[in-house]
C-alpha cells in the first residue's frame, strides 16, 4: 500500500480550508465572494485576518505534510527526490481542484510554499523575503508570490550548486512552481498591467483611505 501516499498527499491539498474555515467561523462561503478564490488572500479580503491567517497556516501545512508523507509513512522508493516532488504537486492541484469543494478551490500560493519549506527550507526563506519587500512596496499579493517564485530557482542555484545536497529534479521543480503562478495568476498579471490589481491593507485607516 506505499503507494497510498499519493492519494494522501492529493486528499491533504484538497481539505478546503477557506471553505470551511469561513462557514465554521462566519457562515460565509469564500468562493462566493471577492475573487471567488477559496484561498488566504480572498479569505483575508472577505472575512479578515482572523480567519485567513488559520486559513494560511493550514494551507502552508497542507504542502508541507504531503511532502513528509515520505519520511514519516516510512516507504521506500530508488528516488526520493522526484517523489517528494510528485506528493507537492498532488498536494497543490488537490488545493486547486479540491475533491471535497467540488473542484474549485484556490491558487495553490500557500500550499506551494509548504512544499517549498519542505524541499529547501533555507532558498525558500529568502524566496518568502523577496514576497516580503515586494508586498510592502507594493500590497499586492499576486506580483509579491510572482516575484518571490521567479526568485527561488534562481535563488537554490546559486546556494546549493555543488554541493552535495543539489538536485537537478528540484530545480527543475522550482523553475515549473514559477511557471504554474504564471498560469494560475494570469488574469492577476492582465491587471496588474492595466493597473488595475486589488491592494491588500494591514492597516483600518490606510484600507479607508484607499476605499478598501
Amino acid at each position: 500500500m506505499k503507494y497510498g501516499i499519493f492519494l494522501l498527499a492529493y486528499l491533504f491539498g484538497s481539505i478546503p480550508s477557506a471553505v470551511w474555515f469561513g462557514k465554521l467561523i462566519k457562515s460565509v462561503d469564500v468562493r462566493e465572494h471577492g475573487s471567488g478564490n477559496a484561498g488566504a488572500t480572498n479569505t483575508f479580503r472577505v472575512l479578515g485576518w482572523k480567519v485567513a491567517l488559520p486559513v494560511f497556516i493550514f494551507d502552508v501545512f497542507k504542502g508541507f505534510a504531503a511532502v513528509k508523507l515520505y519520511v514519516w509513512s516510512g516507504v521506500h522508493f530508488p528516488n526520493p527526490d522526484l517523489v517528494m516532488i510528485i506528493l507537492g504537486i498532488l498536494a497543490v492541484a488537490g488545493h486547486i481542484y479540491p475533491v471535497f469543494a467540488k473542484f474549485k478551490g484556490g491558487k495553490g500560493v500557500a500550499t506551494l510554499l509548504g512544499v517549498m519549506i519542505a524541499l529547501a527550507p533555507l532558498p525558500t526563506l529568502y524566496a518568502a523575503i523577496v514576497f516580503i519587500i515586494v508586498f510592502v512596496s507594493s500590497n499586492i499579493v499576486s506580483l509579491s508570490s510572482l516575484l518571490a517564485g521567479f526568485s527561488l530557482p534562481i535563488v537554490y542555484y546559486i546556494m546549493c550548486s555543488g554541493n552535495i545536497g543539489f538536485s537537478l529534479l528540484k530545480l527543475g521543480f522550482f523553475i515549473f512552481v514559477f511557471l504554474l503562478l504564471i498560469y494560475t495568476h494570469r488574469s492577476n498579471i492582465k491587471r496588474i498591467f492595466e493597473g488595475t490589481e486589488s491592494k491588500i491593507y494591514f492597516s483600518k485607516k490606510r484600507r479607508e483611505k484607499n476605499g478598501k
